[in-house]
Parts: C-alpha cells; structure tokens; sequence
C-alpha cells in the first residue's frame, strides 16, 4: 500500500506511527530485544499516552538475519505459515558496548544503536549493504476501516536492481514496480501472477524474504526511489535479510531455509504432448497423435490428457468420460506399452453436477462461507465448490481419488488453477482466509506430490502445477500458465521464467507455440526451439491441437531436431537439476547469477543459460534475426563450432534449426549417446567435449547416475601445451574441440580423429593422464 502522500505528507486517512526512538535493547540468548518508540521517551512525563514497537533480531540460519516488528500481540491464530528449515546448531554471536548493539550470523550482521534515534544497519563483513533509518518503517492505520498495516523501507545503494517476487511478465527488474503478492489467473500478459513469492534478489548480493502468506504490498523504488517498501496488514511484520555475496549464494540459502526443489524424474524432461483444451479427441484422436509421432521419428515420452477426460460440468469428479474413453483401463496400459508416461489434467474444485458435490458437502469437505452454506460461484464449473484442504478427512477423500487414478495406470497430474480462491469462507481448521488466499496452492500441490510419493516413490513423483506460493519449489515442475501465441508472449513467458527462478524454483515449463489461439508456424517453430532448450518440455494450447505437422513440414524437422539434442544433453541437464535440488540453482538461469560480475547481464531478460554451461537466446522475431550478448571470453556455437569472442553484442541470423546457443570457454559439457529418450545410462556412450580451456586455469564435469550421485567425475588443468585430465567412472571419450593432432602419442589410449576435434578413449577407472598438445 502507499503510506505517503509525495516525500513530505501523509495519504489523506491514514495515521502513521513509526519507531524513531530506541528505548532499549536487550540480550536474549543468541537474540536481541528491541523496544522503540514513535517519539523520544527518555524523559518519564513522555512515557504516558505513547505506543511502543517490540522488536526481535534473531538468525534461524547461518547467512540469514530475522526481524519481527510488533505492535499489539494479542492477535488471533498465525495459520496459516509457511514452513521454515531453521538450523537448530544455528548461533549467532551478539555484541553490546556502550552505544551499539550488533548480532552477527556467518558474513551477515546487523546493527542498531541502544539508545536514541532508530537505525537499522545490515552488513556483509564491514560493508553496508542495506537498512532501515529513522522513520522507514512502522504501522499505519486506516481511518475509514479501523485496519492497520505494519510496513517496511529497506534502503537501495545506486544502481542497485531488484528482481524476483514470483514468476512475473512485467519488466524483468522490479525497479518503479508495484507489486502486490496475491496469487490470480491474469494469464502472463498482465500485472498479475499466478506463482506469488514474496522474495526479491538485489543486484548487491543479498535477498530478503517477508514471512507471511497474506497478501503483501511491495513498492519497489516507486513510492520512494531510493528505498523499497512492503508492507501487509496486521500488527506484525516479519522479514529476513539473506546473505550472498553472490545471486547463487542467496538462493542457496533462501531454498535451506523454505524447502529445497525436489528432484523429478529423468523421464520427466524428455517431451509432453497434450490433447490440448477445448479440442475433441477420444482414443482414436489419441492414437492417431501417437502415431503420427512415431511415423515422422519423434521422440515422444509423455501423454497428457487435459480436462476433457472427464464429462463436462463434472470436473473434477475423477471419472473418465466413458463415451469418449469407454476402456480407460486397458487403453493408459497400451500406451504404457509403447513406453510413455501419463499424465491427466485436475483441479481443487467440484463441480455442482458432479456426484462428489453432494457427497463433499454432506460431509463437510468444502469450504464453506459463514453462515454454513457452502462457498459456490459459476465460474469455470458451475456451481462450483472448493475442496477445504485444512480439513484431513477432506484430504484423505481427495488423496484416495488419485490413487485410484494412479492404480489405473496414471504416472503424474497436471495441478491446475489453485489461485481462484475466496477470503469470505471458513476452513475447518479456523486458518485465517486471507492467508489461505496464496497457501492454498500450497495445500493443494503438497498434497497431491505426496499422493505421488507414496505410490509411486520419492523420486518418481512430479506434478505439472501451475500457482504457487513460498515453498512450492519442493513440488516440481510448474509451467508458466496461459499465454498468446506470438513472438511477444514468448518474450513475456520467458521473462517470467527468469523471474521464478530467482524466487527459488528450480524447474519451469511454458506451452510450446502458446496457449490462446493458434500460432503461425514460425512462431511455434521458434518456441519448439525455446521450448526444448527449458527445463521441461511441452506442447500445449486451447482450441487447436500442437502437433507439428498441422503446421508445416519442416515444424516436423524443428521438433525432431531440437527434441533429440535435448535427449543428447540430459547428462549435462540432469548435473544442472541435481544443483538445483543441492543448491536452489535454478535449471534456467538469467545471465546474471553466473556473470554478476559484468554489468551488462544485470538487465538481460531474452537470454539466459540454461545450467552454467549453455547460452541461449531464442530468436524472437519474424526475420529470423536475433540480438545476443556474450560475456568475456571465446564462446563456442553448439551446432556449427563456431568460434567467437564474447564481451560485446552479436546480430545474428539463424535459420528454423539454430538459434545462438553458445558452449561458455572452458567448459566441460557432457553429452550422452542417445537422442530417442531422457531417461538412459548416461555413462553409456558418454562424450565430455572440451571447450576453450584458457592457460592456467582448469574445468571440471560430474555426470549423475538416477538417484543424483556422482557416476562420473573428470577434472582437467591446462598448463600450456598440457592437459592433465584426471577422471574417475566408467569408460569415456574426451573430445578435445578443434584440436586435430596431438605432439605426444599416447601409450596404451586409443586416439581418433573426427571433424570435431580430437576424440581420446578413457578407460574405466581412476586415471591421471598428461595430454602435450600440438602446437599451432
């Protein structure tokens, strides 16, 4: 919300009280007590009639600095919360003389006078790095309505950036943003989002998350310019500044503290393929798809059923529209045969006609409003109910539909909607609606990743979700929900991919050729491209189907090519999904959590890498040409081998099977030896091309096996004309990139040339082996 009225005044109807005076800190244990007034009270006639901030500085991890800023405490109930993994050997270190009081967690500490005027200083080492001065934060009151709001102003340094916040479509750093964290179905042409995650990233190297699922109002450096303020109602506020120095390093600790992304399984990369919405198809229409897939060699691994599988008005009622699907059974175990995956569309909501809606009401498991009645719209479903996810016995009658489902033959479920929920209800357990609001997604996904766990086991369950909250990163994969089918929405989907991943979520998908109508075949010809270079891959979109031959020939091409290169990069991808469940790194990543360093990346938002390794920027535009900048460096072009030096934009032309896709020098890139499937051995076969190692530096690689443990581990040092590679794992084969001969022969080691470059056999084991290059 806006607290002032310009730089001097206050919005006409509000009262604001802020702390300005410190009356006193105090130790407590391993945190320090703050109380702080809106005026100066050393002198006791000024204690009478007065209002006092109870303030809490305390570290639940190591890097990470809590604040909680109180007014009454009487409050009612906290549920819903988010879960947060405190690190119970967590101490932080306090620090008192006579002016200052100073509680220091690992590099990150903060500051604040024990007496006198209010200042709050954060610090990683002895560098200032953000804080909240006299009269920044507080409470404000709205005359009209009675309702108070506790705020927050954290200062920004100049040239600062702010990103994160959920997947959002708007400008890709936050800077003169409004933005408020409340989860809505504004498809990703608005201001709106359906992923709200109240966390931002600073280009400084710190993060800060504010501890509340209700909704939360940020202005970012546009109410003041130099400051951003979130505020949200109540008489409590909770924040954490989290350390970095580096982007990486703030995510990693943001996903230790709510909850790291799981790790889908290998199959779930490879590519999906929809019956689309609002579309006819019954099991011939399902067929025919697959056929014809498999008539024009591609590889296909995921079969997904959007709502239609149900009887219309009935959704969600888990039951197969026996007209078009008469043996559900035996036709999920044919496909199942020809070696797919199965997912099927649901969502929290029973419709009125469903048989479930009366079973659900009789026994209390929808929300209701409060006068009893049950909570019901026409929107989407008519009649429609939600299923109350506070409610266990709801729960279990919901879980034990999926189930059946699962028995049926059904690997995973595509989680959509969940942001459509109302604030005049009642949950069963009396949580509070207006934080239910954005934690009902949460709920929702939870419980249906769980269903998948317990069935099928933890490192086969996925989701396809769409809306989430703080947390909703440990429930893979979510897709970046309704978009348009022009160059325009690519660029807004990818915006908001960028953005989700600076807001903790690993794995990220979009509708390949768009949602809302049809693309021309150029366009989904280049989002067949972008859509194979993410981290999940999907063809989707309402009222056409999006197989590629309905659109020309060479889609067909478009799609095998890049589909089968996915399947060659799945051990380079699944090290990257491996870091992200380890780290919070996310699979696709803005240029700037690997180059901070350079300044230029700080505002990239229509290229990123995907791992650490890979640079893509998806041609978006009807000419075929393209925009790109590499950071410093001799970049190599995957598909051509092109050599370029990088720290300086490119203008590129590529045809519908290239884009700028550049290997970052010195890489080590792991490339596996099918390109049918994702989910394969990938040490079979295995190729580690070397690219651009600079003198004196080295490089290093580590291929998963299933489970993401190390199967493989290679290391190479350069030393002028010597290589000295070091691996451990089964056989491989190095090609060294552009090199053709080597001075030195190699004992024992077979050595070939190839119009790669020069491809050395490893044999299996523990081995050290010196490389004299050729000179020249």
């Amino acid at each position: 919300m806006k607290i002032n009225d310009g730089n001097w005044l206050i919005r006409k109807g509000l009262q604001v009280m802020q702390p300005v005076h410190v009356h006193s800190v105090q130790q407590q244990g391993n945190a320090l007590l703050i109380y702080a007034a809106p005026k100066d009270v050393s002198q006791r006639a000024h204690q009478l009639d007065v209002g006092l901030f109870t303030v809490r500085l305390y570290a639940p991890r190591p890097g990470i600095i809590g604040v909680r800023m109180e007014h009454f405490q009487g409050g009612g109930s906290a549920n819903p919360a988010f879960t947060l993994y405190a690190d119970a050997g967590s101490v932080a270190q306090v620090a008192m003389d006579a002016d200052t009081a100073t509680l220091t967690s690992g590099t990150l500490s903060v500051t604040i006078p024990r007496s006198g005027p209010w200042a709050l200083d954060f610090l990683h080492g002895s560098q200032r790095i953000t804080g909240s001065g006299l009269r920044s934060g507080g409470q404000a009151l709205e005359e009209a309505s009675g309702k108070t709001h506790m705020f927050e102003r954290l200062d920004l340094g100049v040239g600062e950036n702010i990103y994160g916040l959920g997947e959002r479509f708007t400008p890709f750093v936050r800077n003169g943003q409004v933005v408020d964290i409340w989860n809505q179905d504004g498809g990703t042409s608005s201001e709106q989002s359906y992923k709200n995650i109240p966390f931002y990233l600073s280009s400084r190297g710190y993060g800060v998350f504010v501890n509340t699922p209700r909704l939360v109002s940020f202005e970012v450096a546009s109410e003041k310019v130099a400051k951003v303020q979130f505020s949200s109602e109540g008489e409590a506020l909770e924040y954490f500044v989290i350390d970095g120095p580096e982007p990486k390093d703030v995510l990693d600790r943001y996903t230790q503290l709510t909850g790291r992304p799981a790790l889908p399984p290998q199959w779930s990369f490879g590519l999906w393929l929809t019956t689309s919405f609002t579309t006819d198809y019954n099991e011939e229409t399902v067929n025919h798809f697959i056929d014809g897939m498999a008539e024009r060699g591609l590889p296909l691994h995921v079969f997904h059923f959007d709502c239609f599988w149900m009887k219309a008005f009935h959704w969600c009622d888990f039951e197969w529209d026996r007209e078009s699907f008469p043996d559900p059974v035996g036709m999920l175990a044919r496909l199942k045969a020809r070696g797919l995956k199965i997912c099927l569309w649901i969502n929290p909501y029973i419709a009125q006609p469903s048989p479930l809606f009366k079973e659900g009401m009789d026994k209390g498991y929808l929300l209701r409003r409060p006068d009893g009645s049950v909570w019901q719209w026409d929107r989407w479903q008519p009649g429609q109910a939600l299923v109350d996810f506070t409610n266990p016995a709801a729960c279990d009658w919901y879980a034990g539909h999926l189930r059946r489902l699962i028995d049926m033959g059904v690997d995973c479920f595509k989680t959509d909607f969940g942001e459509r929920v109302p604030t005049d209800v009642v949950y069963h357990d009396g949580s509070d609606p207006q934080g239910m609001h954005n934690y009902y997604a949460f709920a929702y996904n939870a419980l249906v990743y769980r269903v998948l766990q317990d069935k099928l086991g933890e490192t086969e369950a996925v989701l396809f979700a769409r809306a989430a909250t703080v947390g909703g990163q440990q429930f893979p994969v979510h897709w970046g929900g309704d978009c348009n089918s022009n160059y325009e929405s690519m660029a807004e989907s990818l915006r908001g991919g960028l953005s989700l991943g600076l807001s903790g979520f690993g794995f990220w998908s979009h509708d390949i050729g768009g949602f809302e109508n049809t693309a021309p075949a150029d366009v989904y010809k280049r989002w067949c491209a972008f859509g194979l270079l993410s981290s999940h891959s999907r063809l989707h979109g309402s009222k056409s189907y999006r197989v590629p031959w309905l659109f020309d020939d060479e889609a067909v091409d478009v799609l095998r090519h890049f589909t089968q290169w996915k399947c060659r990069l799945m051990p380079y991808l699944w090290d990257a999904a491996v870091q992200a469940r380890d780290h919070g790194t996310p699979v696709m990543r803005p240029l700037l959590l690997e180059f901070a360093d350079d300044l230029t990346t700080h505002t990239l938002d229509r290229q990123y890498m995907l791992g650490s390794q890979l640079l893509v920027a998806p041609v978006l535009r009807s000419d075929s040409e393209v925009d790109v900048y590499l950071p410093a460096g001799r970049w190599t072009h995957l598909f051509t081998g092109e050599v370029v030096e990088g720290g300086r934009w490119r203008h590129e032309q590529h045809s519908m099977l290239s884009l700028p896709l550049y290997v970052r020098p010195g890489s080590l890139l792991a490339l596996g030896a099918r390109d049918d499937r994702p989910d394969y051995d990938y040490c079979d076969g295995l190729e580690l091309h070397l690219f651009e190692l600079a003198d004196g530096t080295a490089t290093r690689v580590r291929v998963p096996d299933a489970q993401g443990n190390a199967a493989l581990t290679m290391q190479i040092q350069c030393d002028g004309p010597c290589l000295r590679v070091y691996w451990q794992g089964p056989a491989a084969v190095l090609v060294l990139r552009g090199l053709h001969a080597l001075q030195q022969a190699l004992a024992g080691v077979r050595v070939e040339a190839s119009a790669q470059g020069l491809r050395v056999h490893l044999p299996e084991g523990v081995q050290t082996l010196d490389l004299q290059l050729a000179q020249g």
